[in-house]
């Protein structure tokens, strides 16, 4: 009898798949945590195809700075008709109305670090147990350190120090009251292996991901977009440029790159190029040398 070999696409696409199962069989109220970027589409897309014929069994749980790029949130809107999933949003105008958070103020102001505050009331509010995250290895120096199931303390807060071992395929989700965990299903997948799947599974994207004409100004070293939320400086000026993201986040921080790559096809070969992480062009980690592992200590994605 012959062997039978799984690509290394199949490979990935069965660890996220043995991941999302073993959260929906652990955890009594999980969430998938879902930005309208690449990664958490992925996630959905694979819980479709975990759970397939039955609709996906998680809610989608977005937390909405305000300062999102418009066609986020629709792509966002039109996946939860389509799915016909429940959408829980956690606004941080709410937080900030409430005096729970500080906005910052300045040329280089974000809410970013705003949304812990506000992912954390809702986790509180919906007593939700694990909330399945896009977040992968090769992304971040954080992140790497991060195991499948990543367990938070009652404070929400992340210590990296203090995880469950993952030996042969065995996940541990006893939390103790208050708790609760985060989990990553794709963890082990590569920017290129995201795209390359994204292309092989022909799975809808944002049009910010291609490469379009649109208003942007330099800054922080990347092209940031106009929006009602920019503030100029007096040497700054609004040019247009053919650009794409590749990762998204805040309107406000989220920096292009330009590109001619206005098809799956050609980001893929762009891709293969980079030399630089995605999220180099995002002004918020470049704070500090420990700016996301900062943020995750206190509860960030």
């Amino acid at each position: 009898m012959g062997k039978y070999y799984l690509n290394y696409l199949d490979e990935l696409e069965s660890e996220a798949i043995f991941i999302l199962r073993e959260v929906w069989a652990q955890f009594q109220n999980p969430v998938i945590l879902f930005s309208g970027g690449k990664d958490s589409i992925l996630i959905t897309h694979l819980a479709k195809k975990a759970f397939y014929p039955s609709k996906i069994p998680f809610a989608l749980m977005h937390v909405d700075t305000g300062h999102n790029f418009p066609e986020t949130i629709k792509f966002r809107d039109d996946l939860v008709t389509e799915l016909n999933a429940r959408l829980i949003v956690g606004l941080v105008q709410e937080s900030i109305d409430e005096g729970r958070v500080t906005e910052e103020k300045g040329k280089n102001a974000t809410r970013n670090a705003l949304q812990i505050t506000t992912l954390l009331d809702a986790i509180e509010e919906h007593k939700i147990d694990c909330a399945i995250g896009g977040g992968r290895r090769d992304e971040e120096k954080a992140r790497a350190k991060e195991r499948f199931f990543s367990h938070r303390d009652d404070f929400g807060q992340w210590d990296p120090k203090n995880q469950r071992p993952e030996l042969w395929n065995i996940f541990n989700g006893k939390y103790q009251e208050g708790e609760h965990f985060r989990a990553f299903p794709i963890s082990n997948f590569t920017e290129m292996d995201v795209w390359n799947y994204i292309k092989r599974e022909n799975i809808a994207i944002p049009s910010l991901y291609l490469a379009h004409q649109r208003e942007v100004v330099w800054r922080s070293n990347s092209w940031i977009p106009n929006s009602e939320f920019l503030v100029l400086e007096k040497d700054e000026e609004i040019l247009t440029k053919k650009i794409r993201f590749r990762t998204l986040g805040d309107i406000t921080i989220t920096g292009g790159i330009e590109s001619e790559a206005d098809t799956l096809e050609k980001i893929v070969q762009e891709v293969s190029s980079m030399r630089q992480t995605e999220r180099g062009n995002r002004t918020d980690d470049k704070r500090s040398e420990t700016a996301m592992e900062d943020r995750k200590k206190q509860g960030y994605f």
